[in-house]
């Protein structure tokens, strides 16, 4: 059993915090000259090409049957489709703005543990959990005023992230972190390549199969690298320090993606926007905090 180094564990979390958004600041560098699918391809296979020699060389369990399996097949479907979702938001909203609306997946987390998986849920968690989505549609506002319904994209990723973490919470304690992800990328790669290979005979764009030119070879690598290792520095974390711990931590990644976007876009949201990330990110601090909280209290106690 590995034992608590919680230090360790948040600085592997604020490396998770760093490379994340500079991996989706990478997609919105590139998707003005690369075709969408041929990003979120790159992503997958790469993770793929990592992982897989890691878990051959560590000899860890990769096999999957019956309803684990079902879910793997599930959990990857969303991931793709909510990896698409960010990479497309990033091509009509500033940075720090996609970023923010997305956090709203911890109220959805909290709505569908209440109506869908019969948890109980206090009143005053889902009190915040209407001011986080009032923050969020003040972020969405601006966006949504300048370039419609892509502004709404966001909000898709949040919905399937919140899914994807309620399948992976399925099967969390019956798979291997690391081998769940490499099975996830040669999944992702075996369903994208096809599809790529039709869209690239059909003449879709966003479906195309292109030779990068300049540099853009090497950021697609990054993109796939950045991915991957961020996602294992947030599940090595965990193995470290308490999820109570490190979940406040998360939203770090806003402030990291506003001074990115500040930085390489020259974005930064404006007044309205800027209050609206403020709330999202105490209300969603504040519904942690009562988790933690719930989470100490004697169990016959009213959770609130």
């Amino acid at each position: 059993m590995t034992q608590d180094r919680p230090v360790f564990g948040i600085v592997l979390m604020l490396g998770f915090c760093v490379l994340a958004p500079l991996g989706d600041s990478i997609a919105k560098l590139l998707g003005e000259s690369t075709p969408l699918g041929l990003l979120v391809l790159v992503r997958f296979a790469i993770q793929a090409v990592i992982l897989i020699p890691l878990v051959a060389a560590t000899g860890r369990p990769w096999r999957m049957r019956g309803r684990v399996l079902r879910l793997t097949v599930i959990r990857t479907g969303l991931h793709i489709i909510g990896i698409t979702a960010m990479f497309s938001a990033l091509q009509f909203l500033p940075l720090a703005d996609a970023v923010a609306i997305a956090f709203v997946m911890p109220f959805i987390m909290l709505l569908l543990g209440k109506y869908v998986l019969n948890e109980e849920v206090g009143h005053r968690r889902l009190i915040a959990c209407v001011v986080g989505f009032a923050g969020t549609l003040l972020v969405i506002q601006p966006s949504f005023a300048e370039v419609g319904l892509p502004a709404l994209l966001p909000l898709i990723v949040a919905v399937v992230f919140a899914l994807f973490m309620l399948v992976t919470r399925q099967i969390a304690k019956e798979t291997d972190p690391v081998s769940l992800q490499a099975v996830s990328g040669v999944m992702a790669t075996i369903f994208l390549l096809p599809l790529i290979l039709w869209g690239t005979q059909s003449g879709i764009w966003e479906l195309s199969l292109i030779m990068p030119t300049g540099n853009a070879h090497w950021l697609l690598l990054a993109i796939g690298i950045l991915g991957t290792v961020a996602h294992l520095l947030m599940t090595w974390s965990l193995r470290y320090a308490p999820s109570a711990t490190l979940a406040p931590m998360q939203y770090l990644e806003i402030p990291v993606a506003t001074l990115f976007g500040w930085l390489i876009f020259h974005d930064l949201p404006n007044g309205i926007a800027a209050l609206g990330i403020l709330i999202t990110m105490a209300a969603g601090l504040y519904v942690i905090l009562r988790e933690r909280a719930t989470a100490r209290s004697v169990p016959t106690e009213t959770p609130a």
